[in-house]
């Protein structure tokens, strides 16, 4: 979160906090998961402001080692400007909407021109379904607790500053032990404050986050403590909103500042998972389906459930991903790009061009660490809807060594089933910036016939999920999709979740 605000002064008495004071209380179809019959589903979130994945681990944490442990752990990635910094108000209102910053519009600390109330917080939308549940929120930073959670919350608590993260946990944990909570958000601020003032590589960053783990270990207790656990079925995760450099601070595109995480341990989770199919939004959308919401489609939500993994082609690749070739800015040891497509998939790189940077010669398929380290500010950040391992047609990048001829890739999909004289529809995940004469073009064939052009790319395309109807031929069995790329030194185009759903 941003510098000065003022409880940031105050974590000295924090730490020596006393009474809690007066509590600031305000009234208020994905399907859901199976889960053991006559267990009640409760979901507890827990946001550490400014941690690292790696410092955690760093910091030998037990009680973040142990659900890391019974649990999945998810590295992920955040954003950056020009869509939105890597600050709190931003990253929090992502986690807790299931949505992007291009649709909640929370692009700074202050929320001017939020829409908030177009793609509100997971409780209230759990409230809208479910009115009976019982909702809680708390935090030490009062703009989450003040904005982004809604009063329609059964009870938002922003905590005094000189109680700081003691006083959020003792609150957190007395709701959950007294009362009977569905749903339960604690966010503690230190680790961040931790970053500000000594830097990610400090000792006091890592003291800062084993005080937080002992904080978290006093949630659990809470939890498993309580009279009906037995009877309850609570899916705990654990998140971040933004990271920090080692020297400290936030806001910009760096890797340090862009990294995230998901801890998650419950039912529908893997022990001793991880994953990187996971973005941000999904611990909003994990937590509906927890609570047996079913998410309307008309919601336009960006997250996916984790207990409901979507397969992809492209995410098989992951263990087959090579080091750097030429590309030196890196980093030493990060694995991220092949030319091999997965099973069934081809590209065709006939007419493509001599030379330029080994990892870009052509479609290859990457990741977001590996890609956006490649090249910084230029936008690439902003890939925000691919997942895992993507394709990627980068003729800057490529044009970064001599080349010769120009760029013209493309990447040819398996053939899918489909229903001769029926509509069908093809669906990807896309980013396209543009700069002339480049161009993309999507083409589709039946039956291995002459492929037909549905789609033209000339213009920037800001990262989302295409919907394409098709009307398929009377007599075809089959669809076969191609992504071609023709350009030079110009921009990129990112393809992902390729998929055509037969009506």
């Amino acid at each position: 979160m941003s510098h000065g605000l003022s409880r940031r002064a105050l974590l000295a008495s924090a730490a020596a906090a006393g009474g809690l004071g007066a509590l600031a209380v305000s009234a208020g179809p994905l399907a859901p998961t199976a889960r053991a019959a006559a267990r009640t589903p409760k979901v507890l979130v827990v946001g550490l402001d400014g941690a690292l994945l790696q410092r955690i681990k760093d910091a030998a944490a037990p009680t973040l080692t142990s659900l890391m442990a019974t649990g999945l752990t998810a590295p992920s990635a955040l954003y950056a400007n020009p869509l939105a910094p890597t600050s709190s108000g931003p990253g929090w209102s992502t986690v807790l909407t299931g949505v992007w910053p291009d649709k909640h519009k929370v692009v700074n600390n202050d929320f001017t021109g939020h829409a908030l109330a177009r793609y509100p917080d997971f409780m209230t939308r759990a409230e809208a379904a479910k009115p009976s549940l019982n909702t809680y929120a708390v935090s030490s930073w009062a703009p989450i607790t003040d904005t982004i959670f809604s009063a329609k919350v059964d009870a938002r608590v922003s905590t005094p500053s000189a109680e700081y993260d003691t006083g959020t946990t003792a609150r957190a944990v007395a709701r959950i032990k007294d009362t009977d909570p569905d749903a339960v958000f604690v966010q503690l601020d230190n680790i961040d404050h931790a970053g500000h003032s000594h830097g990610a590589a400090s000792s006091a960053y890592l003291d800062a986050i084993r005080t937080a783990d002992a904080q978290v270990g006093q949630l659990l207790t809470a939890v498993t403590s309580r009279a009906g656990y037995a009877a309850e079925d609570w899916l705990i995760m654990v998140t971040a909103d933004h990271g920090h450099t080692d020297a400290g601070g936030h806001g910009g595109s760096s890797r340090a500042e862009r990294q995230t995480f998901l801890i998650a341990r419950g039912s529908g989770v893997t022990a001793g998972s991880v994953r990187h199919d996971v973005r941000m939004p999904d611990v909003a959308v994990s937590a509906l389906v927890h609570l047996g919401v079913a998410v309307d489609p008309a919601w336009g939500l960006d997250g996916r459930a984790i207990q409901q993994p979507v397969p992809d082609d492209f995410d098989t690749l992951r263990a087959a991903l090579k080091p750097p070739a030429d590309e030196s800015g890196i980093g030493a040891g990060v694995v991220g790009f092949t030319h091999t497509p997965p099973a069934g998939w081809a590209v065709d790189n006939s007419r493509m061009g001599g030379g330029g940077v080994t990892e870009w010669r052509g479609w290859s398929f990457t990741t977001d660490e590996f890609w956006t380290g490649a090249q910084r500010d230029q936008q690439r950040e902003l890939n925000i809807r691919a997942r895992n391992v993507f394709a990627v047609a980068d003729g800057d990048e490529w044009s970064d060594k001599a080349v010769t001829g120009t760029f013209d890739s493309t990447l040819i999909s398996p053939a899918y089933a489909v229903r001769g004289g029926a509509a069908a529809t093809l669906t990807y995940t896309t980013y396209y910036r543009h700069q002339a004469p480049q161009k993309g073009e999507v083409l589709v064939s039946y039956d291995g016939g002459t492929p037909a052009l549905v789609k033209t790319y000339t213009a920037d395309t800001s990262s989302r999920t295409e919907s394409l109807r098709l009307q398929v031929p009377a007599g075809a069995r089959t669809a076969q999709v191609r992504f071609r790329y023709t350009g030079g030194d110009n921009w990129f185009w990112v393809i992902d979740g390729v998929k055509i759903t037969a009506s």
